[in-house]
């Protein structure tokens, strides 16, 4: 359900959102936030959920589903087998 509220924006261009806005947007303390503007229209979005949609999107499309650490353990393995490379081709010289 869409809410109409008015904010009052000063001369300097600030404004305070509301306690129920940003309540209703999860915002606590000193948070940053996306401002959008489609041709006269501004959204405002938590930061956080930007990178939760993202994150979302990419799992949505994703042909391989596999995770943060399933990545940097194969890097890792691939690292130790470079590494194990190297330590044989000094050993044989």
């Amino acid at each position: 359900m869409a809410q109409t509220i008015d904010v009052r924006v000063a001369e300097n261009g600030r404004m305070i959102l509301p306690q129920v806005v940003r309540k209703a947007m999860g915002l606590h303390g000193d948070t940053k936030v996306i401002l959008t503007l489609e041709d006269d229209v501004v959204r405002l979005s938590p930061v956080g959920h930007g990178v939760s949609r993202a994150q979302a999107l990419y799992r949505q499309h994703a042909k391989v589903s596999r995770t943060t650490d399933d990545f940097l353990a194969d890097r890792h393995d691939e690292a130790d087998q470079e590494a194990n490379v190297a330590l044989t081709t000094a050993k044989t010289k």
